[in-house]
């Protein structure tokens, strides 16, 4: 169990990640926390929209219809995957399911088949709608499946929880098909990956060798650098950003990786002439190598 996420710190861990966000409207203030409770979390859910376009998705997703309001999520991922949140607090998502499954992601272990519907699920798990129709033919890009990985990744490392306190709705309520086009267990093995240290439905991130005098920090991969991580290597990169015009801090730089540290990278990627989804604050290997981060002696 864990207390829900900030509107501003869901922001920031996904950010962190290496996720694009677009804030829609009031979606900080936009949640159906009068109809019930929000909260205590347990766990983030994945479903498919059954909608085209991402405009349109996102706006049923924020408005909801007569029949169920708004919002039917938290955040719509849509297909070059970049992260649209429209809801903060409870949403229209999860509706009832099974408390066996419930217990199972509290104890982060195995889901069983659902096979009933006593439990409410809009209480206790973030939701992502995904925009697929779920005909089985509409494909899954894979910068779209890197988001979903991103974004479960981001919020389990967070409230400290393992890739099993992420579940499709098809696991949770019955008669659910969604998400359809790849399966749960596949996507929670790219979840965990990234918790290691890996990323991107790879193979975990290895550091190349040492390179020759004069001796600079070889490129640790872009999945190194996420809230929590603490290394002097992060340091080094932060006094060569300054050193190169392009700090954003108010105090530091220091070893522990924060939205600061993105910030500033990005500045020194749009020196480098890269923009939109090239400058979003995440260490590539061309700009890394560019920067000249001494090591750090660690």
């Amino acid at each position: 169990m864990a207390k829900p996420l900030s509107a501003s710190k869901l922001v920031e861990i996904l950010r962190a990640e290496g996720v694009t966000v677009h804030e829609v409207r009031s979606w900080r203030t936009h949640n159906r926390n009068s109809k019930g409770p929000w909260g205590p979390v347990n766990g983030v859910m994945i479903h498919h929209t059954v909608t085209s376009g991402t405009a349109a998705s996102v706006d049923i997703c924020y408005d909801g219809h007569s029949n169920l309001p708004g919002p039917l999520c938290h955040g719509v991922i849509d297909k070059k995957g970049e992260v649209h949140l429209v809801g903060n607090g409870r949403a229209n998502h999860a509706g009832l399911g099974d408390s066996d499954v419930l217990r199972a992601v509290i104890n982060e272990s195995k889901p069983p088949a659902d096979n009933e519907a006593d439990t409410d699920g809009n209480r206790h798990f973030y939701g992502f709608e995904c925009i697929n129709l779920g005909n089985g033919k509409d494909p899954w890009p894979e910068a779209q499946k890197e988001a979903i990985e991103k974004v479960s990744a981001a919020i389990c490392r967070h409230h400290g929880w393992s890739e099993r306190s992420v579940i499709g709705h098809n696991e949770w309520q019955p008669g659910k098909v969604d998400p359809r086009g790849f399966t749960m267990d596949s996507m929670r093995k790219r979840i965990a990956q990234r918790l290691k240290g890996g990323g991107g439905g790879t193979k975990p991130a290895t550091a190349p060798k040492p390179a020759p005098r004069p001796s600079y920090e070889p490129f640790p991969g872009a999945a190194f650098f996420h809230v929590g991580q603490r290394s002097p290597i992060i340091t080094a990169m932060g006094r060569r950003l300054v050193a190169e015009g392009c700090g954003h801090y108010e105090e530091g730089p220091g070893p522990d990786w924060s939205e600061a540290d993105r910030r500033s990278y990005a500045l020194w990627q749009q020196k480098q002439g890269f923009s939109g989804r090239g400058a979003d604050g995440i260490p590539g290997k061309v700009t890394w190598d560019r920067l000249k981060v001494p090591r750090s002696g660690k």
